[in-house]
């Protein structure tokens, strides 16, 4: 057995708690996974995982040197990435994690700029609304939008992306132009459950916050399907500026509520606190950096 696999498979096992998604993890099978730590507790004289029928522990021995292979393992393909990618580029695979709307609309188009310059380099991009377990799942990186902060995770700001009441011209002809948040009441608005609070609509005007209940007669979890109905004229929207940008500019929706500032939603990468970034991991993290500030919609 080589040292190296051997950390390998026991530290995604201890990360992941489960042989199965290490092997998922690794990409290899479930046995050779487990036979590597096997081999690894052999080769130390010492047990580093305790098996249960439902899940898998770690020992205190195990604990101990989980606190120092992450970074060792970082560190290893770091030397060995640089040897070649001078010269050949970045290789392998990044696992990137998004929410769905953000991801299709603007992270797909990012790693299709990032990866251009390296044949060699895989994407594997995951589009999820729903919380996503970096250590569990294998995923290197993730944009999450929000002020969550989690212990185990580093974090690097993007930006932030802005809102917008919108409404399409035929609505308004037929039901009227609101001019100030309470007249949303008076209104059909179609509430985004992904928002924290979706019946109730927040804004800023001259540093003071505003605060509407909604009448909430269509609620969907797509931001994208917010904006979609409200182009056919089924009411009221409240959107991230990112997928307002053709509707906008053609007319197809108008922007409400002049002087009232939309929720604004930081926008951060995430990643695994502990251990040392790969470069192309490294190298992701500037690029989206540089390429979100270039962003003009956000």
């Amino acid at each position: 057995m080589d040292l190296i696999d051997g950390l390998r498979a026991f530290v995604a096992t201890a990360e992941t708690g489960s042989f199965t998604a290490a092997a998922d993890r690794l990409g290899m099978s479930n046995r050779l996974t487990s036979k590597y730590v096997a081999e690894l507790e052999d080769r130390l004289g010492t047990r580093l995982l305790q098996r249960t029928t439902r899940r898998v522990g770690v020992t205190p021995a195990g604990e101990t040197l989980l606190t120092r292979a992450p970074a060792l393992l970082g560190e290893m393909e770091a030397m060995l990435q640089s040897v070649t990618e001078d010269s050949r580029g970045f290789s392998g695979t990044l696992r990137i994690s998004a929410p769905v709307t953000f991801g299709e609309v603007y992270v797909a188009g990012l790693l299709a700029r990032f990866a251009a310059p390296h044949p060699d380099l895989t994407i594997d991009l995951r589009l999820s609304d729903a919380y996503v377990d970096l250590a569990a799942e294998g995923v290197d990186l993730a944009f999450r939008v929000g002020d969550t902060a989690i212990p185990s995770l580093k974090r690097r700001r993007l930006g932030q992306i802005g809102s917008l009441v919108v409404a399409a011209p035929d609505y308004l002809a037929q039901q009227g132009t609101p001019q100030t948040p309470q007249d949303l009441t008076g209104h059909l608005c179609i509430a985004d459950t992904n928002r924290a609070d979706p019946a109730r609509w927040v804004f800023q005007r001259q540093g003071q916050t505003v605060e509407v209940p909604i009448p909430t007669r269509f609620l969907v979890n797509s931001a994208r399907a917010a904006r979609d109905m409200a182009l056919a004229g089924r009411g009221i929207a409240y959107c991230p500026r990112f997928i307002l940008t053709e509707a906008l500019a053609s007319g197809a929706l108008v922007p409400l509520l002049p002087g009232y500032e939309g929720t604004a939603h930081p926008l951060h990468v995430a990643y695994l606190e502990g251990r040392a970034l790969p470069p192309k991991l490294r190298a992701l993290i500037d690029f989206a950096v540089k390429d979100m500030h270039q962003a003009p919609d956000l």
